[in-house]
């Protein structure tokens, strides 16, 4: 008997750390960027701006993010990211500003 059960692989340890390309569709617009990440940073460079935050890992697939110097409300409000399936190379992620409900999803390559 065939089961409608289909559980995405999760190898979320292996996207802790490393150099990546993520792509983000927003209003059917790609929004491309470029991050490394150690354990305890990000460091992302977004359209010629480079922004740095901490991160704080909530469990091996969900992480809080802080800008470390936020120049506007916006980068004052913390991100959640959650990974929800990984290959061998990239992951699919959503995230959202922590307390809001809206959520947006994404994917990153391994580029390094």
């Amino acid at each position: 008997m065939l089961s409608g059960c289909y559980r995405a692989e999760r190898d979320c340890a292996a996207y802790r750390t490393g150099h990546f390309q993520s792509i983000i569709t927003i209003d059917g617009v790609e929004y491309i960027s470029e991050f490394s990440r150690t354990d305890s940073l990000q460091v992302e460079v977004f359209e010629g701006r480079t922004d740095s935050s901490t991160l704080r890992w909530i469990n091996t697939c969900e992480v809080v993010f802080r800008t470390v110097n936020p120049k506007n409300r916006i980068e004052k409000k913390d991100i959640h990211l959650k990974i929800l399936s990984t290959t061998d190379s990239s992951y699919v992620f959503e995230y959202n500003y922590v307390g809001e409900a809206r959520k947006q999803k994404g994917i990153a390559k391994r580029i390094d």
